[in-house]
């Protein structure tokens, strides 16, 4: 990942919070339907899942709220790549006076989207936390771990933003793909069911799913306590890294023409 200085820093900042106010510019409670809309989620998953398709997670008590937050903090993950990877390919189509008209570092666009998209998973786990505490009358302390877990994550978001992004911008068709593929990562991660109850011979598939580790992290150190796998952490960081590095190289090469095609 590339370091910021002071200025890129105070551009995204304020990138980013243009994009979080603008979504709720209007509204009659304003940025707190950022934590209206997680709690109203969560409760439709306790009542659809809990109650009345009563599903039940493997290995855990049983219980419906149980269920309920487990399910929760695998959709918040996703849910988050899932706003990063759709919004990409419009990244650059919809700043077209970014590209023409000014010298704009348009690999920032890239950091305030996810930032942005950080900011509302952030509210997503902070009613996650909430309602665990209101249920279990417990929050673990593994829970402080919780930034070091998402980290490369975020880093992720960005990278892929990167490619997307400037591939768009020639390729049109991938914004239209990407729809799909955030709805396959979801079906194929451990986002709704865990990798265990999948057939032995189609669980690489998971594996390789990117949001898997990361939505089986969030559950260790947030729902049962538990520290979480920092060698494989470690290996998925180096990973990312080395897929940012490609992913800005390609968007660097590709943007002397975006003036063009645009």
């Amino acid at each position: 990942m590339l370091p910021l200085d002071s200025r890129q820093r105070s551009l995204v900042w304020e990138l980013t919070k243009r994009d979080v106010l603008g979504r709720y510019r209007g509204a009659s409670f304003g940025v707190l339907w950022s934590l209206i809309s997680p709690f109203l989620m969560l409760m439709v998953y306790t009542l659809a899942f809990g109650f009345i398709l009563k599903s039940r997670w493997p290995g855990t008590s049983g219980s419906t709220q149980d269920f309920a937050l487990i399910l929760f903090a695998g959709l918040s993950v996703h849910g988050f790549f899932a706003e990063c990877l759709t919004r990409a390919p419009q990244l650059i189509l919809s700043n077209v006076n970014y590209v023409k008209r000014v010298v704009f570092p348009l690999q920032m666009l890239s950091w305030s989207m996810m930032l942005s998209a950080a900011f509302h998973l952030s509210m997503n786990l902070l009613v996650l936390l909430l309602l665990k505490w209101v249920w279990h009358g417990e929050i673990y302390w593994t829970v402080a771990l919780l930034p070091l877990v998402m980290l490369p994550m975020l880093a992720l978001a960005v990278a892929v933003s990167w490619l997307v992004s400037a591939l768009a911008v020639y390729f049109r068709d991938v914004g239209q793909f990407v729809g799909v593929l955030a709805a396959a990562m979801l079906f194929l991660s451990s986002a709704i069911v865990p990798v265990d109850s999948v057939p032995e011979s189609y669980r690489w598939v998971f594996h390789l799913n990117p949001l898997t580790l990361i939505i089986d992290q969030v559950r260790e150190v947030v729902i049962w306590g538990r520290t979480p796998n920092w060698g494989a952490l470690v290996v998925y960081g180096v990973g990312v890294l080395i897929f940012a590095w490609v992913s800005y190289r390609v968007f660097d090469r590709l943007r002397r023409g975006f003036a063009d095609v645009l």
